[in-house]
């Protein structure tokens, strides 16, 4: 459930939940097989991987010849001029090379200083898996503060990882349908229903197969980063700068394992805990905990407002209030779709992002005064959306493809209902919610790949990585684990917050460290702890 946009709406029940200038001259692309594929001469056949690695280098090198054909970007993506936008062409199998191939979407803005000030391009991924990056220039024609400094210095490039959006996008049911409401109820009463949760997963994943199964063996992160690599090659930049937010965490740190020497400056920003024992069944088990203790933080804020929300003046009163709302929408679904489900997709925004804290807690205190409007609509489908709708349910698409073919899942619906049923007895909110999502992935139809063991590697230069400790989405420990993992990163611990995505937020003692960083490569000698943001006041 890594960063989950509403499913509906930056890890997640299948179908219920749900996040550059023109090249300068003729830069060579380094061989991209150079650092993981020096092996390949060894015995009579090269690993798979070596292969892949190979076929990068290949789509590479005619990537840097090719560049891209920049041009105003098409109206209904949304990306006004000066923004620019075009296509790279990669490898769908990269051991194969020459075989087919497939379009990514790219878009940029050339950096604001002087041609002395440019550093070169700096790639963002947001996270998901399954989430654009295509709105990453706009933070320069928004004039974001946090970003200023760095786009003097950075043309911003946004790209659309495969199967995402604009780039050989994916399906695995019919978008209007996948957005119907109500769902069924995540938490089941009975065994009955736990079969029929069981169905449907089974269902979405034979879906997937049907909708999207040439694709479906090639929906790995290791790909995607072989892609980020042809990228970089066809801006003509010879080596990447790149900052990554949750999934785009475990993107960029299998990146820097592969690709080591082709890293200038990374920033990982809320990370998804890159041990091969937690991608990905794991990792979403240790979701459901970090997800009830910051939705437990946010209740009590509520409670210490309570003369503005009039919810209960104690985190228990609070808490008693969601269980009531939770209980009426089980038994009749608010204005007939708004059912337990659909609460849970839209209060699960308020553990992920502090900003939504507000909204949130407005609405559901009108509701309780007896103006149910806000809340019913916020927390309901649009079914007249109808990109919106094919943009949510390609996004659960991507994120179940990837997360299904990164790794191995367990198969046995014993091991699943033993340790979900465990956690939900002290974790309620989250954790059956989300195992519905991740379950396609044990009756899932095609190839299941053993994750990268993410490590440092030759040439890999220091990076930087920032951390809240209470984040729910990716929970602290994944941000020592990287760090463990890269020798000579540097860790910003973000103390008692729990946003995800903390670049994004003004904290000074994060923000300067982050413009040091990528404008001259500075960090510190040691790690760093900050206090945390500024909590939201209603």
């Amino acid at each position: 459930m890594t960063t989950r946009t509403r499913r509906t709406v930056t890890f997640g029940s299948a179908g219920t939940l749900v996040v550059a200038t023109l090249i300068a001259g003729a830069l060579a692309a380094p061989a991209a097989s150079a650092d993981a594929s020096a092996e390949q001469g060894r015995g009579h056949a090269a690993s798979a991987k070596d292969r892949e690695q190979a076929g990068a280098a290949v789509a590479a090198l005619r990537a840097a010849k090719k560049g891209i054909d920049w041009a105003d970007c098409p109206e209904d993506w949304g990306l006004a001029k000066p923004i620019q936008c075009g296509w790279v062409t990669v490898p769908l199998d990269y051991a194969k090379p020459y075989g087919k191939q497939i379009k990514l979407a790219v878009d940029r803005i050339g950096n604001t200083g002087s041609k002395d000030e440019r550093q070169g391009a700096l790639l963002y991924n947001p996270g998901g898996p399954g989430a654009s990056g295509l709105r990453f220039p706009t933070r320069v024609t928004a004039k974001n503060k946090l970003w200023e400094k760095a786009a003097k210095a950075y043309d911003f490039v946004g790209f659309e990882p495969r199967g995402v959006g604009h780039s050989a996008p994916i399906s695995c049911v019919d978008p209007q349908e996948f957005v119907k409401a109500p769902k069924l109820d995540p938490v089941p009463d009975s065994a009955a229903d736990k079969r029929a949760q069981r169905k449907l997963a089974a269902e979405y994943a034979e879906g997937c197969k049907e909708r999207s199964g040439a694709m479906l063996p090639h929906m790995t992160t290791p790909n995607t980063a072989r892609d980020l690599d042809v990228i970089r090659a066809a801006l003509g930049e010879k080596k990447l700068n790149y900052v990554g937010v949750s999934y785009g965490t475990y993107l960029g740190a299998v990146y820097a394992t592969l690709f080591p020497s082709h890293v200038r400056r990374m920033v990982f920003d809320s990370v998804v805990n890159p041990s091969t024992e937690k991608i990905w069944y794991e990792a979403n088990l240790d979701q459901d905990v970090a997800f009830e203790t910051r939705l437990k933080d946010w209740m009590t804020w509520v409670a210490k407002y309570d003369a503005t929300f009039h919810l209960g003046d104690t985190y228990d009163k609070v808490r008693g209030q969601w269980e009531k709302l939770r209980a009426t929408a089980k038994r009749n679904p608010l204005n007939g779709v708004v059912g337990p489900a659909e609460l849970v997709a839209y209060f699960q925004n308020a553990p992920y992002y502090d900003s939504t804290w507000v909204s949130i807690a407005t609405n559901w205190s009108k509701y309780v005064a007896g103006d149910t409007k806000p809340l019913i609509e916020a927390a309901s489908p649009d079914l007249s959306d109808i990109a919106g709708n094919k943009a949510s349910e390609n996004s659960n698409a991507v994120y179940t493809a990837v997360e299904c073919a990164d790794a191995k899942w367990p198969t046995s619906w014993k091991k699943w209902d033993r340790d979900n049923t465990r956690i939900h007895k002290d974790h309620p909110f989250m954790t059956w919610a989300n195992a519905w999502m991740n379950l396609p992935c044990a009756t899932w139809k095609s190839k299941q790949h053993k994750p990268v063991e993410v490590r440092t590697g030759k040439g890999l230069p220091p990076v930087l990585i920032a951390q809240a400790t209470r984040d729910a989405a990716t929970p602290y420990p994944g941000g020592v684990e990287l760090h463990k993992r890269l020798k000579g990163s540097r860790l910003i611990t973000e103390k008692d917050a729990g946003s995800h995505g903390i670049t994004n937020l003004v904290n000074p003692c994060l923000n300067e460290r982050v413009d040091s960083y990528l404008l001259d490569g500075k960090l510190d000698s040691r790690d760093v702890t900050c206090a945390p943001h500024a909590t939201p006041k209603p």
